[in-house]
């Protein structure tokens, strides 16, 4: 089982740009499907982004669309989030999952319940 970790959190402004990085060690994405998840003080854990190596689909929440975008680089073994015209909304912990047993996003998208490998999240904090 892929062991993840995401990194690349931090504090900036609205309107401001961050680039979430989830490495994978002990395999490699191959064969699955990465999302990314996001938990606010006090609220549950939101799916808000998705990538399927297996047949390159892609998910966003409607909270995000348009404003956050996922990529891949199997070299590297990462799948990014890069997330543009950042809003205080979007101040929360965000965390990278894996699934290999219905790695599309087209039916995963962002529910919890069907990543298999969580890793510790990072924090993103945007002030107004």
């Amino acid at each position: 089982e892929v062991q993840l970790q995401a990194s690349g959190g931090g504090s900036v402004q609205a309107g401001g740009s961050l680039r979430l990085s989830c490495a994978a060690s002990g395999g490699t994405f191959d064969m699955y499907a990465v999302g990314w998840f996001r938990q606010a003080p006090g609220k549950g854990r939101e799916g808000v982004s998705c990538i399927s190596s297996v047949d390159d689909s892609t998910y966003y929440s409607d909270s995000v669309k348009g404003r956050f975008t996922v990529s891949s680089d199997s070299a590297k073994n990462t799948v990014y989030l890069q997330m543009d015209n950042l809003k205080p909304e979007d101040t929360a912990v965000y965390y990278c999952a894996a699934d290999k047993d219905l790695p599309t996003c087209v039916l995963l998208k962002g529910r919890v319940d069907k990543y298999e490998s969580w890793g510790q999240g990072t924090q993103v904090t945007v002030s107004s």
